[in-house]
């Protein structure tokens, strides 16, 4: 027994894993016939397994600590795997979708895709940094992802921003929804359209469309295979980058992004 605890206990990797699965035993009470403890310890190895574990751990409760951080960064590295996966899967229906209003320029050499809300008040703060990154740059591909996940304002801006493009309207109309104060009810909406010179009518039409709501559809369905699951989030040279970022964290990105596709 001895032996086999030492051995635990000279190898941080097994004791990583016996820790987080014997430490509800060690606090729980002796082990009975029917408790299981990984490595095959039989029950009267376990109950003393239980017993200079609980201590040990009752010496050194950092070792908890340290276990879950290195559990939590296991996670996250094995989330951004799955992701970059993800994101090489669907390159074509982030980059390539006709449907997605295309900001910048069309044919830039880097591609930067925006999962965005017009509520949320983050997507907004970011807007004027995104505008002026993609300006200054000249060789930026910005991709726009509707996706309304703030409720019924939000579909609703979501649908007309989207029925603006159809009367190639879509920039102007996006940058007025992200500078005016949040109301995305029917008449604001209406006066935005007003103001641009686009066909309200047809607007209105447009907004009602299947089309419109299967390009929705499609970016909620895309944020769900991407594990996004809230606004802002961008994807940019494989990878997935959520929750707003500062305009120098954009701009190394995108110099990351061109480097890597040099």
């Amino acid at each position: 027994m001895g032996r086999v605890i030492l051995g635990i206990f000279s190898r941080p990797g097994r004791l990583a894993a016996v820790l987080a699965s014997v430490a509800l035993l060690a606090f729980s009470g002796p082990a009975s016939a029917q408790q299981s403890v990984p490595g095959g310890f039989t029950p009267e190895q376990a109950e003393g397994l239980q017993q200079i574990i609980r201590q040990y751990l009752l010496n050194n409760p950092e070792v908890l600590i340290e276990a879950l951080r290195e559990y939590q960064q296991r996670q996250r590295v094995a989330k951004e795997e799955r992701q970059q996966q993800a994101v090489a899967a669907a390159r074509e229906a982030l980059e390539g979708d006709p449907d997605s209003p295309v900001l910048g320029n069309s044919e830039g050499d880097v591609v930067l895709v925006e999962f965005f809300d017009y509520r949320c008040p983050y997507c907004r703060q970011m807007a004027g940094d995104l505008r002026r990154i993609v300006a200054r740059d000249g060789n930026v591909r910005l991709v726009m992802k509707e996706l309304p996940i703030l409720g019924p304002p939000s579909i609703r801006a979501a649908r007309a921003a989207l029925a603006a493009q159809k009367q190639g309207k879509y920039a102007a109309y996006h940058a007025a929804l992200m500078e005016q104060p949040g109301d995305m009810s029917e008449p604001h909406l209406n006066r935005v359209a007003e103001t641009l010179g686009l066909d309200v009518e047809r607007l209105r039409r447009d907004m009602e469309s299947d089309e419109i709501s299967q390009m929705i559809q499609r970016n909620k369905d895309l944020a769900r295979l991407l594990s996004i699951g809230g606004t802002p989030a961008f994807v940019i040279g494989g990878r997935v980058m959520p929750g707003a970022v500062s305009a120098e964290t954009l701009q190394r990105l995108i110099v990351d992004a061109r480097a890597g596709a040099s």
